[in-house]
């Protein structure tokens, strides 16, 4: 018995030892040692991981002393740092190296987690003792980060479902798991019939008008696919916006974009329509069982919008004026298109073709000028160059952090006199393994623990033009203000601090988040920054003031088409969670009688169509798409007090905006530290001069 007892207690210590999750990671600041990592690790890792968690929760609620700050609010918010450890990276790797095998483990373990985080918002003794401390917060003394964290946690236990009776919660949990796995159904539809799609070109004749680059991209991927001879475009940005751009073969660009716009529309095994039919009325259920009229009052009700109509005030205002300028913008390809003698009217796969035309011929710019100049490398020493500038911080190469794919780049991240301040993970070409897309994330966020400071690991991911041939990656310039959006992200994160996890780095409400990301947008195309990064990647030449004064002078070309696409993916988002009725939502019709409503005009499809906007249903901005718009009204203001103040580069603007919002995280009302940055509410102006609406 004895040498049974030790040779199972033996290899039971030794499963534990070989999965990475369950041991210390002795690595460089505690960083994922992905070579170690194995998909069979990540279950195992889960269930110790909702048991380490519960196990946590059961001591708080069996701690007799009176319920406080420390032994109550504190020790949760300390709660679950195992199941965080696996579920980060697992998140990660679902979203950039998925396949088969984890979208399985994604399907198995979602309604698991689910029910984990109901167990925990819906245990009334764990309630019953915040609600303790909630109830004295006045005669406690905290500071304006611990009521933040207070207010949050009993927030969220209201908001997830404690107070409902016993009938209640057993619907409201089966909503939330319904809803889950639905969710990610629809998001693994998505990419699945994404990489499905291909237009394999065998003729070169059809290859008329695309540069150079784009057809070498073309042929290295039908190379990987195993097509000798041929060309290949998928509905991936990076090969679709430049074929519609350049191709002059209609029926190809009509090909293209139509499988682009029907995504998730196909009547098969793919189809997302049912799916999303479904989440609309559950979400409406869910939100109704909580006391509110619909999933959008729900959501909002703790963002910086608050109501439904806020965020309808805000868009229609921004509404008449952006589909004015697109109706203008929509003759003047007509008149083109007819000038040439064609006898066709504009489609919406027509608009990238004749939009670049018209910036030809209107201000003798070509993107292909320009793609020479944004060498992947030089926008990312860019980007890096002007954090250095602003904050005074330093980005140093890693090479002996483990990646988990070989286009991962590694760098730490350091304050000016060397001190440490967190690892950058970047992740930016496309692969079959990876969703749409550009985003950010965190395999650890930052926060304070016994006084110590718990570095953050941050991660960017994008899909951007992958090197072709023997040319390295050039950057369209929507791609280099994708990247420095994503890295406005990035800094969010690094540059966090704040005390406690659940409200440091990005924890901010979904309305305010993206101001930190869009305001380095207005930082990647000045001319003062780009002369820092924007160099040919043949001769080293900076960008010519010649082309810098053209990009300036195009800076308002297409932007009713632009706005208009976005705004009215935000209105059809708000539409369908504004819905106070159960009903057999048939989705094409309400998308169609959504869209005529706000007179939405044929040659434009909103950015996302219902069957693919992945935003608002596996990527937690349902009622939240507006949230951009909303955020870009600080940001405009944001940078207009920079321009303003005569300097870019404004380092006492700079320190404020660092302390107040970077490092402040959630730690505060998004306006009060808004405030405390500007000296004064944010004005709509800037936006609209910015975007040529005024």
């Amino acid at each position: 018995m004895l040498i049974i007892s030790s040779v199972l207690l033996f290899n039971g210590c030794q499963k534990e030892e070989s999965n990475p999750f369950l041991t210390e990671w002795n690595t460089p600041f505690g960083t994922p040692p992905f070579d170690k990592i194995k998909t069979e690790h990540y279950l195992p890792a889960f269930e110790a991981g909702m048991k380490e968690q519960m196990s946590e929760i059961d001591a708080i609620i069996k701690n007799n002393d009176e319920p406080n700050f420390e032994n109550t609010i504190v020790a949760l918010d300390q709660t679950g740092s195992l199941l965080n450890k696996v579920q980060r990276v697992f998140n990660a790797m679902d979203g950039a190296m998925s396949d088969e095998e984890i979208q399985n483990i994604s399907v198995e373990i979602s309604p698991k987690i689910t029910k984990h985080k109901d167990d925990i918002n819906l245990n009334e003794d764990l309630f019953k003792k915040v609600k303790v401390v909630y109830d004295k917060k006045e005669s406690l003394g905290l500071n304006t980060e611990q009521n933040k964290l207070l207010e949050k946690y009993y927030n969220t236990f209201i908001r997830g479902g404690v107070n409902l009776n016993a009938e209640q919660k057993n619907e409201f949990r089966e909503l939330n798991k319904e809803i889950a796995l639905l969710s990610l159904k629809f998001g693994e539809n998505c990419l699945k019939e994404t990489n499905n799609f291909e237009l394999i070109i065998d003729n070169e004749t059809d290859l008329e008008g695309l540069p150079e680059n784009v057809i070498i991209g073309a042929s290295d991927a039908a190379k990987e696919k195993g097509y000798t001879g041929k060309w290949v475009f998928t509905i991936h940005k990076p090969s679709m916006i430049p074929f519609l751009q350049y191709s002059t073969k209609r029926d190809l660009r009509e090909k293209l974009y139509t499988a682009y716009f029907t995504v998730g529309d196909h009547n098969d095994s793919l189809d997302n329509k049912e799916i999303l039919a479904k989440v609309i009325n559950l979400r409406l259920k869910r939100a109704n069982i909580l006391g509110f009229n619909n999933h959008a009052e729900y959501v909002l009700d703790d963002q910086m919008a608050k109501k439904p109509e806020n965020v309808y005030n805000l868009l229609n205002k921004l509404w008449t004026p952006a589909l004015k300028r697109a109706v203008s913008e929509r003759e003047a390809m007509q008149k083109l298109i007819d000038e040439e003698g064609n006898n066709f009217k504009l489609e919406p796969w027509d608009w990238w073709y004749y939009a670049e035309k018209l910036k030809k011929a209107k201000y003798d710019l070509d993107e292909s000028e320009l793609r020479p100049y944004f060498k992947v490398e030089n926008v990312i020493d860019g980007v890096f160059g002007l954090a250095t500038s602003l904050w005074g911080i330093q980005f140093e190469e890693r090479n002996d952090i483990t990646k988990y794919h070989p286009d991962v780049k590694v760098f730490e991240v350091k304050e000016s006199n060397g001190d440490h301040i967190g690892i950058l993970y970047t992740d930016y070409f496309p692969r079959a393994s990876k969703r749409s897309g550009a985003w950010m994330d965190e395999f650890r966020r930052q926060f304070k623990k016994d006084g110590k400071m718990i570095t953050p690991l941050i991660y960017n991911v994008g899909n951007f033009s992958k090197p072709v041939g023997d040319k390295p990656a050039l950057l369209s310039i929507d791609e280099v203000n994708t990247l420095f959006h994503e890295f406005g992200h990035a800094i969010h994160g690094l540059l966090s601090n704040c005390t406690y996890e659940s409200i440091s780095a990005t924890e901010t409400p979904r309305d305010f988040v993206e101001f930190p990301s869009q305001v380095m947008e207005n930082w990647a195309l000045h001319p003062d920054v780009l002369k820092t990064y924007a160099k040919h990647f043949e001769t080293g030449e900076v960008i010519p003031e010649e082309l810098v004064k053209k990009l300036q002078n195009a800076s308002l070309f297409n932007q009713g088409f632009e706005t208009v696409e976005y705004l009215a993916a935000s209105f059809l988002d708000m539409d369908y969670h504004t819905i106070t009725e159960p009903n057999n939502v048939d989705i094409n019709e309400f998308e169609k009688v959504s869209m005529n409503k706000i007179g939405l005009i044929p040659e434009i499809l909103p950015r996302y169509r219902s069957t693919y906007f992945r935003h608002i249903i596996s990527h937690n901005y349902s009622s939240g798409y507006y949230s951009y718009i909303w955020a870009a009204v600080l940001d405009a203001d944001a940078f207009n007090a920079f321009v303003s103040s005569g300097n870019v580069y404004n380092p006492e603007l700079a320190e404020k905006y660092r302390k107040f919002i970077l490092a402040s995280g959630g730690t505060d009302d998004s306006m009060e530290l808004y405030r405390k940055f500007r000296g004064n509410d944010p004005s709509i102006e800037p936006l609209l001069i910015k975007r040529g609406l005024n």
